[in-house]
């Protein structure tokens, strides 16, 4: 019998109620399954460090009520397992809010195991540290320091299982290793077996990202056309044991499963098709094949494996100053020569208002912007669309506030002190985040799962209390 992996989101601040159709479908297959919240990113992770030095219960995903509630009982009640890396900065957190959620809906007690040692912070200075490229410099000083992260695999995620999880909290794991733990659980795949995990790291990798594999990320009109996007139905992802995959979505939910969305979400951010880096397996893409065999029903087989690297990646995330932004429209007849004349009035304002380091951006949005250079000089070739309808945007940086500040004070003075009908002013400004990857010795990581005791009693009895329920 074939295991499900249903996806129930792939980044944070995903569509929370993606979940209740994959759970529905998942109940209606009644196979063996899992569900997997995707809900991490390096920016997203150190967010939630800095969230918690304001805020001591800030630091898991803050959508964790809104992804959990409207799935949990069914969950439970059916025996699918959820595992997410919603614990962010702070695991247990995240597990005493999912256990404070269960006793609000009325439910018994949940076997919450979270997982513990990506976060080395404190070890730090003591590991042998690799740069993953050769720009990434210095270790950042201690006091900038926001996170240090381990992308761990799927092994204490699967220890976590092996407990008895109906819930499954982890922090900083590699996306895939969500799925793939279920797999090595439930088909008992050996840690050497390099050719199915890499198919369950694949399984992972077409699941992670959520609806980006059925039809999100997708859409472009006339030429890639999806139905239903209001209604996108997130991917449940079918595996055999020998590690064949048919990625498959909720019957009557829009989107659509093709040939070519797999293609994309297979290849997205892999860097080399031939040696994809995971923590659990290195994976080669080159001989796989992709087809379509009913509608929203593809096959992938021919995934190999390699042994796993002997580091894992970690990333490191650190205050740099201060950044912000602000922006002001222009609209109606001479549109953009006005936006121009801003730009210009406001670049030698800052020449001689704000310091010389500090950096600065000037983006005309609806002329050009996303591929823009930094000094704004693309931006005043051509004058296709004079009379259209154009925004100003400043992005300035610095490692003091209050210059950056100044910046953006400066845009909105446009207002009465720039060219004619400017409005719309916006600004804002935040501390700044930067981050670099390096690689840490495989036997320097200590990483495994342990029981969510909070207020419960020994939650070693939780699996028999449900079966006997």
């Amino acid at each position: 019998m074939s295991f499900l992996l249903g996806s129930g989101a792939g980044f944070s601040g995903d569509r929370t109620d993606a979940a209740i159709a994959v759970v529905d479908e998942l109940i209606r297959r009644g196979e063996p399954c899992a569900l997997i919240f995707e809900t991490l990113g390096e920016r997203t992770l150190a967010a939630a460090h800095r969230r918690m030095r304001e805020d001591p219960q800030g630091g898991y995903e803050p959508l964790i009520d809104e992804l959990i509630e409207p799935i949990l009982e069914k969950c439970l009640s059916r025996g699918i397992r959820i595992l997410g890396n919603f614990g962010a900065a702070d695991p247990d957190g995240a597990c005493r809010r999912i256990e404070a959620l269960a006793k609000r809906l009325g439910l018994p007690d949940v076997a919450l195991v979270e997982v513990y040692g990506d976060d080395i912070r404190q070890r730090l200075s003591h590991l042998d540290l690799v740069p993953w490229e050769a720009e990434v410099g210095d270790l950042p000083d201690e006091t900038a320091l926001v996170s240090a992260n381990v992308y761990l695999g799927a092994q204490p995620l699967v220890e976590a299982l092996q407990l008895g999880a109906e819930v499954v909290v982890a922090g900083r794991v590699a996306d895939p290793a969500l799925f793939l733990a279920p797999l090595i659980d439930h088909f008992g795949w050996a840690r050497d077996d390099w050719d199915r995990l890499a198919a369950g790291m694949m399984a992972g990798h077409l699941g992670e990202c959520g609806a980006q594999v059925s039809g999100g990320y997708f859409a472009d009109p006339g030429f890639k056309d999806v139905p239903g996007m209001a209604h996108l139905g997130y991917p449940i992802i079918d595996v055999e044991a020998d590690g064949v995959l048919v990625v498959t979505k909720p019957a009557g939910t829009g989107g659509l499963v093709t040939e070519r969305t797999v293609k994309e979400q297979l290849l997205y951010e892999v860097h080399d098709p031939a040696n994809y880096l995971t923590p659990d397996v290195i994976v080669d893409l080159t001989e796989v094949e992709v087809r379509q065999l009913a509608t929203d029903r593809v096959e992938v087989r021919g995934i190999r494996g390699k042994p796993a690297p002997e580091r894992l990646k970690t990333t490191i995330c650190y205050d740099a100053g201060w950044q912000g932004e602000a922006e002001i429209s222009y609209a109606g007849p001479n549109a953009l020569a006005r936006a121009r004349l801003a730009a210009d009035v406001l670049r030698e304002r800052l020449g001689f208002r704000t310091p010389v380091d500090l950096r600065a951006r000037f983006d005309i949005i609806g002329h050009l912007s996303v591929f823009n250079d930094d000094d704004g000089g693309m931006a005043n070739q051509g004058d296709e669309q004079p009379d259209g309808d154009y925004r100003l945007r400043l992005a300035v940086e610095h490692s003091e506030r209050r210059w950056v500040e100044r910046a953006t004070q400066e845009l909105m003075a446009l207002y009465c002190a720039g060219p004619a009908g400017g409005g719309g002013v916006r600004r804002h400004f935040q501390r700044r985040l930067l981050s670099a990857s390096w690689l840490v010795r495989r036997e320097d990581i200590v990483a495994g799962a342990r029981w969510y005791r909070g207020d419960t009693d020994a939650p070693e009895s939780l699996g028999e209390k449900r079966a006997a329920s």
